[in-house]
C-alpha cells in the first residue's frame, strides 16, 4: 500500500482508539499499532480485542510494547512481578479482564491462573506480536533502537521495548526514519505540556500521552513523509503525566 496509518500508545482508552480507527481507510492504508494497548486506562480488554480484530480481519501490524511485555511477564511469574505490574497500570488491566475488585479478592497466582484459563487465545496472540516493522524507508518500533549498534537489528529485545534517553539523544546513522511511541512527547519536548508529534534527527515520537489527559495520534505516512496527523485530545480528565 502507498500509505501507512500509525496509531500511538492507547493504554486502555478504548473510546479514543475507536474514534481514531474511524479515520483509517483500511482498503488503502496499512494500519500499524505502535504497542501499549493495555494498562493504566479503563478498557484494556476492549482495546486488545479491537487490536486483535484489526490484525485478524484487516492485516494490521500490532507491535509489542513494554506493557504487553509487562503483562506477559506477570503471567509467567505472578508473585515476583505483581507489585511492580500493579503500580504501573496492571491493576486496571487485571480488573478489565476479570472484574472490578479482583485485585483485592485474589492472590497474584490466582489472578494469573484465572486469566490464563479464560484468555488462552488472546495470550497466544500477544506472544506473537513482532518487535518492529519496516515499511519503505521507515522503521516502526515501540520504544526505539540501540543507535550504538552497527546494525540496529542487533538491538536487544529489551531495548526495542524499553529504551529511552540513549535512543532519543543518540545520533541516527541508520538509513531509516524511526517512528516510535513509549515516551510521551511532552517529556521529549521537555516541557511536560506539548502533546504534538516530536520530530528530530529522522526520529518521530507519536505518543501524545492520551491516558494522562493528553492526546492520541493517528499519523498517515507515505514515501515522502507525513501526509496527515489526526490528534484526538482526551477530554475525560486533566493533564496528569505520571509514568
Amino acid at each position: 500500500m502507498e500509505q501507512l496509518f500509525a496509531i500511538g500508545d492507547v493504554h486502555g482508552e478504548y473510546d479514543l482508539f475507536q474514534n481514531i480507527v474511524d479515520y483509517v481507510d483500511l482498503s488503502q492504508q496499512q494500519l500499524l499499532l505502535i504497542g501499549d494497548l493495555n494498562d493504566r486506562g479503563p478498557k484494556s480488554k476492549d482495546c486488545w480485542l479491537l487490536g486483535k480484530k484489526l490484525v485478524d480481519e484487516h492485516q494490521a501490524i500490532y507491535l509489542r510494547g513494554n506493557h504487553e511485555e509487562y503483562f506477559l511477564q506477570f503471567l509467567n511469574d505472578p508473585e515476583d512481578w505483581y507489585a511492580s505490574y500493579f503500580y504501573n497500570g496492571g491493576k486496571e488491566t487485571i480488573e478489565s479482564l476479570l472484574h472490578p475488585g479482583a485485585t483485592e479478592e485474589y492472590s497474584p497466582t490466582e489472578i494469573a491462573m484465572f486469566i490464563r484459563s479464560r484468555y488462552k487465545e488472546l495470550i497466544h496472540f500477544l506472544l506473537e506480536r513482532p518487535l518492529y516493522y519496516e515499511w519503505k524507508h521507515y522503521l516502526f518500533v515501540h520504544a526505539g533502537v540501540d543507535l550504538q549498534k552497527k546494525d540496529w537489528r542487533q538491538t536487544t529485545d529489551r531495548d526495542f521495548l524499553w529504551i529511552r534517553e540513549p535512543f532519543h539523544h543518540g545520533e541516527n546513522h541508520t538509513d531509516k526514519t524511526i517512528v516510535f511511541g513509549h515516551t510521551i512527547t511532552p517529556m521529549l519536548y521537555g516541557d511536560m505540556q506539548t502533546t504534538a508529534l516530536w520530530q528530530q534527527d529522522r526520529k518521530i515520537g507519536i505518543d501524545g500521552g492520551a491516558v494522562f489527559g493528553g492526546s492520541l495520534h493517528g499519523v498517515v505516512f507515505d514515501e515522502q513523509g507525513i501526509v496527515k496527523d489526526y490528534e484526538l485530545p482526551n477530554r475525560n480528565g486533566p493533564w496528569n503525566p505520571t509514568i
